[in-house]
């Protein structure tokens, strides 16, 4: 994630959005938007995750690689490889990485949306790692979701990779 445009691939429904240290890859594929659930995968750098928020979908987390402070409902918890989250829809959540290396999720969407789209302009609309004031309206009213509050800081909860936990890409482990 060192470019700072947005980056997309039609084809496998990557896209990338180095403002807010995000890979993701929508698993589903497009004929299924909106029927039921959307899967996707994502990728989240060191001391990056989303905003406090909430949307009426459930979202179900499954860590792939590596640690993240979650806060659901106002309680915090670390989850670490192999732990799953939920978040039922209407529910405050944020969750930031606080691995050393890139972490990385499996997320279930219930209902499903366009999760392509969503975060595609979702990117198209940072300004400065950020959305601004008008932005976040119209991003709101177009999606569904209330931002809430900050994303969760990283920097107290993070600790350096040892030597035999050194960063692989994702896909290694």
């Amino acid at each position: 994630m060192t470019d700072n445009s947005l980056s997309t691939h039609m084809n496998d429904r990557c896209v990338a959005i180095p403002e807010i240290g995000l890979e993701l890859r929508v698993c589903t594929p497009p004929s299924f938007v909106g029927k039921g659930l959307e899967l996707i995968e994502t990728i989240n750098a060191p001391g990056y995750g989303p905003p406090l928020h909430r949307h009426s979908e459930t979202e179900v987390f499954y860590v792939l690689q590596g640690r993240y402070l979650f806060e659901v409902d106002g309680e915090r918890f670390e989850a670490k490889m192999g732990d799953t989250v939920v978040a039922n829809g209407g529910v405050p959540h944020r969750f930031v990485n606080i691995d050393s290396c890139p972490s990385k999720q499996l997320v279930m969407i219930v209902p499903g949306f366009d999760a392509f789209a969503f975060f595609t302009q979702l990117g198209l609309a940072m300004k400065n790692g950020r959305l601004e004031n008008d932005a976040k309206l119209a991003f709101s009213t177009q999606w569904g979701v209330d931002f809430l509050g900050p994303p969760l800081q990283a920097s107290s909860t993070m600790t350096a990779a040892s030597e035999a936990d050194r960063c692989v890409s994702p896909g290694a482990r």
